[in-house]
Formats: structure tokens, sequence, C-alpha cells
């Protein structure tokens, strides 16, 4: 009798137990770890994020950049923390989606070494070619592209711009000629001399050149058209069904206290409400897209997925 009311008090206070480590969590300075260098569109993110939640929180957040390894130096450092909720991981689909598939050694577990807290925001491509190339829409590229197979070459400095490039391939029975870049804006200066035909890039990147007369604009990778580039068609107005993006999601330490795991999500969401944030993220081309954990941990599995068909029908061997 005594052991059974010691069970059910102990089952009333934990309730009590869990809002009290909510509600005292943060208590000291939090630091966000990126993969991104710093003048990135996640570093851009992140600092508005950070404004916002000092100013809420009432303590500091700290942005540290540890580029390197695909992401994977920032994941395998935030994954080794302590999981108390001080040292978080702002990342992509590059580190939780793509380099599972592309890389034959991760230094971390993409899905048991981290606690999904939020999905941000969401972010999509543009179809973009050279003036020189003889196409105006998606329907010309493809029997451009149909008609001699292999001609065209388009760039990647990205997994998204490249496994999204792929995708078109593999929706269209096209082939094009893959031309590796270490990152996308010299791909981009490439793609504006001539060098290569056509890629299929963030908006940030490409859309300056857009708007220059340089580049020539075939179609948008999301759903429904960009309000960046309202004149541009979808890409599934052509290929109905094709979408692809990019997105930034926040994560903690696995372990980290479910209660803590809530609060920042809770803080998440009320920093994507401002001004300032949800401009930092449309400035991009992205869009506010938050999720809670729940939603972030099915979305991130459902991509994990996803991204494993695309590439493994491409062939493409993980390095």
């Amino acid at each position: 009798m005594k052991l059974r009311r010691s069970l059910l008090l102990f089952a009333a206070l934990l309730p009590l137990g869990s809002a009290a480590l909510a509600q005292a969590y943060p208590a000291r300075p939090i630091t966000i770890v990126l993969g991104s260098t710093a003048g990135s569109a996640t570093d851009g993110l992140a600092r508005a994020i950070a404004a916002e939640v000092t100013k809420s929180s009432g303590q500091p957040v700290i942005v540290d950049n540890r580029a390197g390894a695909f992401g994977g130096i920032a994941a395998q450092y935030t994954a080794n923390a302590q999981p108390d909720g001080y040292t978080l991981f702002m990342t992509t689909n590059t580190t939780q989606s793509a380099n599972p598939h592309l890389l034959k050694k991760l230094s971390y577990d993409p899905i048991k070494d981290f606690a999904p807290v939020a999905l941000l925001a969401r972010g999509y491509l543009a179809l973009v070619v050279n003036p020189k190339v003889k196409a105006n829409n998606v329907a010309e590229l493809v029997a451009l592209a149909k008609s001699a197979p292999g001609k065209l070459n388009y760039g990647s400095g990205s997994s998204s711009a490249q496994v999204a490039t792929e995708l078109f391939q593999q929706s269209t029975g096209t082939k094009f000629t893959y031309v590796p870049y270490k990152a996308n804006p010299p791909a981009v200066l490439d793609l504006v001399g001539g060098q290569i035909d056509l890629m299929i890039v963030d908006l940030t990147t490409s859309l300056p050149q857009v708007k220059a007369g340089k580049l020539r604009a075939l179609g948008i990778s999301s759903a429904k058209p960009s309000p960046l580039v309202p004149e541009v068609p979808t890409i599934a107005t052509s290929l109905p069904g094709y979408e692809f993006g990019y997105w930034n999601a926040l994560y903690a330490p696995a372990k980290t206290p479910a209660p803590v795991v809530q609060r920042l999500s809770e803080l998440m969401r009320d920093a994507l409400a401002t001004p300032s944030v949800r401009q930092a993220i449309e400035k991009t081309g992205q869009e506010v897209a938050f999720a809670p954990p729940e939603e972030l941990a099915k979305f991130q599995l459902s991509e994990l997925d996803r991204w494993g068909r695309i590439i493994k029908a491409a062939g493409i061997e993980p390095e």
C-alpha cells in the first residue's frame, strides 16, 4: 500500500517537474551551431532567430559557425554536446537527408543523434539556362535534351541542386552531363559565361542573374509560383507532380529533456512570427514553414527516404 501511494505521488509530481523545467529554461546563454559559413542563407536565418529569442527569453543566443565536411563537423559537435538544450544545431536537408546517401562514412547519425525541435523554413529552386540554349520553357528544354542525349550539361555545387536535376531527368527521361562544383555561386558564374548550359539552383543565387537578363528562368520547383518571380511558371505546369525544395530545421542533441525541446519549439514558433525573421526568410526566396518536433521527425524520415530513392535511381555512388 505504501509503495502504491509513493508511485501515485511520483506520477502526480511528474507534470509539475516538467512544467518547472520548461519554465526555468533558458537560464543561461544558448549556442546555435551551424555547418555553414557566415553570410550564408542559413547563417542569416540563425542570426535573425537568435536576436528574437534573445529578446523573448532574456538570455543571449550565440551563433557558432563550424563549416566543413558538408555540415558533418557541426553535426558531430552538436551530437556530442550535453543534452541540456544549450547547444543546438540549425541545419538543412544536406546533413539530415542527403549526406547519409552521398557519403560512405558519417561521423553522426541523422536520426539517433538528434532530438527534432522545429522545422523553420522551406525554399525552392529555379530551372535556369544560359540564353544561348534554344529553349523558352520546360517543354522545349525537354525536347532539346531528348534530341541529343548528354549534349547539354548542368552544373551543381550543392546536394539540392544535384538531386533536383537528377529528379528532373528521371521525370522527363532526359540525360544531361553533370559538371560538379564546390559551391553554387561559381557554377552560376560559369552558367552566365556559357561554360555550362543549365542549373536547377536556389533562388538566392540565380535570381540576380535572371533579373539582370544574363540567365533565362524556365520554371520554379515549388508547387505554386514564387512571389519573387511571379511571372515564372512552376516546373509542375509542364511536368505534373514535380516539386523539390530544401529546408532549414533546428535540432537538439538526443536525450534532451522533452519539456526543454517543447519550450525551444515554442521559442522558434514565436520567433518565426516576427517581421524581422519573416523578412530574413523571404528575402532568400524561402517561406516560413514551422512544424513542431513530432511533425519534423516524420518530415525528416520522409525526406531521407525520398532523397535516397532519387540518388539510388540516379546511380550516384557514395564518396
